[in-house]
């Protein structure tokens, strides 16, 4: 008899996390597994990739309501849910202030989640394993009838703020918690050491020929190559976890230095504003370029000479592995966990995690022909390839 899973997650829009869903998703036996999604929003662009062998469940009116505004939320009837939303905003905002946190978007939906917990239903069907694939992890803790829950953690616990105890009674409510990467689960144990014996670490699935078949859909009509210039790429969330703002102006001191480059970005988020004021206010227009959304990046990555991640933290940036598996010199900051995304000047350079790193390191990969042939040389060879990381999931749910 099959057993019964749940996943759920928030919605499909673009991002690392959501196209790693994805992979899960297209890997999983389905005639081993019987699969229900649960997506709170029914929505994104990803949405067309979702494979047949999960049933997706129908759109709950309250869950939805954590893709929503807080105005929206309170128009549409949900009055408690959105009094919690605000009070939770408010009191992260508060917090943050007095505390000095560079992001409290992370308590905010923390304590969203806490408050507006009591006011949220229950699913009546049982299953043998409930996964929430997306932090935080309160539905599957108290609103899923489950044998077994699995937690999934896709980002650095040292540069993120959250409410220990709250969290660490979240975490209590779950059976088993995977990391993304060994740097990922070292550093959520550094700060919650009694979930050791019960955390383990499961990568993103990557397919190499799906990867290579979206590359060469199409050509991107925003890059236009010529002789002598080099063109750099992005892909990430408009955020300050992303280090965009430090991307634009190392720009501006590559040019500086007489280099000829274009740089895009592929991504969106809240900080698109600033970092377009950014890019005028440095006169940077036809040289740094902010593309937004893009259902499929992997063209941009394909035509472009450098694949630059210029993050300040990452759970396990997703896009670094595909930029390396089309066969990209990869330049990335020496965010915490960034000695589990490549081994410095074999697969990636590693650069110091500040605007000079960013130049010098894009800087030496343009001069050093023989650095950028080896690097090339380096993720051609090496197989990127982990669909086999399914498997760890296979035993963690029949265990």
């Amino acid at each position: 008899m099959k057993k019964k899973i749940l996943i759920s997650s928030f919605d499909l829009a673009v991002g690392g996390v959501e196209r790693s869903l994805i992979g899960l998703l297209q890997t999983i036996d389905y005639d081993k597994y019987d699969v229900d999604l649960m997506l709170f929003k029914h929505e994104g662009e990803f949405f067309s990739l979702l494979p047949s062998g999960p049933n997706l469940l129908a759109e709950n009116p309250h869950y939805s309501t954590f893709r929503k505004s807080i105005k929206q939320i309170i128009k549409e009837g949900h009055y408690q849910i959105g009094i919690s939303r605000l009070l939770a905003k408010t009191l992260s905002s508060f917090q943050g202030q007095i505390k000095k946190i560079d992001e409290p978007g992370y308590l905010n939906i923390q304590y969203g989640w806490e408050m507006s917990h009591p006011f949220l239903p229950k699913l009546h069907k049982e299953y043998d394993v409930a996964i929430g694939f997306l932090w935080p992890h309160h539905f599957i803790g108290g609103k899923v009838n489950a044998k077994k829950r699995i937690g999934w953690i896709h980002t650095d616990y040292s540069n993120i703020f959250v409410n220990r105890k709250l969290e660490t009674r979240m975490w209590n409510k779950v059976d088993q918690i995977v990391a993304v990467s060994e740097d990922c689960s070292k550093t959520f144990l550094r700060f919650f050491p009694k979930f050791k014996e019960k955390t383990t670490v499961i990568e993103n699935i990557l397919s190499p020929e799906i990867i290579y078949e979206q590359a060469f859909r199409e050509e991107p009509a925003e890059i236009k190559k010529s002789s002598g210039k080099t063109i750099l790429v992005t892909v990430g969330r408009l955020s300050h976890a992303k280090g965009m703002d430090q991307a634009i102006k190392a720009c501006r001191e590559l040019l500086k230095k007489g280099y000829d480059i274009e740089w895009y970005v592929i991504g969106y988020g809240p900080l698109e504003h600033d970092l377009q004021n950014l890019i005028n206010e440095l006169n940077l227009k036809g040289r740094f370029f902010l593309l937004g959304k893009k259902i499929n990046p992997y063209p941009y990555i394909k035509a472009c000479d450098i694949y630059v991640q210029p993050s300040r933290y990452e759970g396990k940036a997703v896009t670094v592995r595909e930029a390396q598996i089309l066969r990209k010199p990869v330049v990335i900051t020496n965010f915490p966990t960034a000695r589990s995304q490549a081994l410095d000047e074999y697969d990636a350079l590693i650069t110091p995690m500040n605007i000079e790193g960013i130049v010098a390191g894009v800087q030496r990969v343009i001069d050093d022909q023989q650095l950028r042939e080896q690097l090339v040389f380096n993720v051609s060879k090496n197989l990127y390839g982990n669909e086999k990381e399914i498997e760890k999931l296979y035993q963690l749910i029949e265990s």
